[in-house]
């Protein structure tokens, strides 16, 4: 495992430097007092797993965390001396907590955990995104949620408003914006439920297209519709869905 150290104290990260020193099979790659400079060190050498203090002037590590964007993406592992903050990360489904002063038990689990994650790029995205969901920053309720895509080898964590509509094929589930077209990791049905009470409606069983996007309605036919979104790309309207279209956005 090739870990970076980011934290903006240097003992507590000497500290944590010379317990990992002590476990097999892993190397300190880098250190970083701020979000900035552990940005470019991620970009640079590629660790494997970060351990990220979220208390850090300038750049918090929530804020650092929001430029994460896609794969080959670190493991981030939350080191911390407040509880309230660990206890967000847990159950926002983050690979694990540390809190400060940390155990060389609770490392050896840490790191362990760590292993199994890494080796699937898609659970380290989706993690990532977990967390970029519940930055202090944004307001309760009002949370970005985070859709991941995959485009060739490579996953990328994508904004809601970024996507102008999700359509089936067989059984794949593309994911539609204005310049590139990603896979979805989930069906259809899976992600409507994800995007309830949003921006999102289904027009057709292959539809779900955000409506914000939508720039025409063209009548087809008295229950047919023909929908042309931001990008130039047209969905027809089903018949079942034509109603409650219309009467949504118009």
């Amino acid at each position: 495992m090739r870990v970076l150290i980011v934290d903006d104290e240097p003992i507590a990260r000497e500290v944590l430097r010379q317990e990992l020193e002590q476990a097999p099979d892993v190397e300190v790659v880098g250190e970083a007092g701020d979000g900035n400079v552990a940005l470019n060190l991620i970009s640079s050498l590629h660790p494997d797993l970060v351990f990220l203090d979220l208390q850090m002037p300038e750049m918090t590590g929530f804020q650092m965390i929001e430029h994460l964007r896609g794969t080959p993406a670190p493991v981030i592992v939350i080191v911390t001396a407040y509880d309230e903050h660990a206890i967000q990360a847990f159950e926002a489904g983050v690979i694990d907590y540390l809190l400060k002063p940390v155990s060389q038990t609770r490392l050896t689990q840490t790191l362990e955990r760590a292993r199994k994650v890494a080796k699937s790029p898609l659970l380290v995205m989706e993690r990532i995104g977990q967390l970029q969901e519940m930055a202090p920053s944004k307001p309760h309720g009002e949370q970005l949620r985070k859709i991941v895509g995959k485009l060739n080898e490579e996953y990328f964590l994508l904004d809601v408003q970024e996507v102008l509509a999700f359509q089936a094929d067989g059984d794949l589930t593309w994911i539609i914006t204005t310049k590139q077209r990603y896979l979805a990791t989930q069906n259809l049905k899976a992600i409507e439920e994800r995007l309830r009470n949003s921006v999102f409606r289904r027009i057709h069983r292959n539809a779900l297209v955000n409506v914000d996007q939508v720039r025409k309605l063209s009548m087809l036919t008295s229950q047919r519709w023909l929908m042309t979104l931001a990008n130039g790309q047209e969905f027809i309207v089903s018949k079942r869905q034509a109603k409650q279209v219309k009467h949504l956005l118009l």
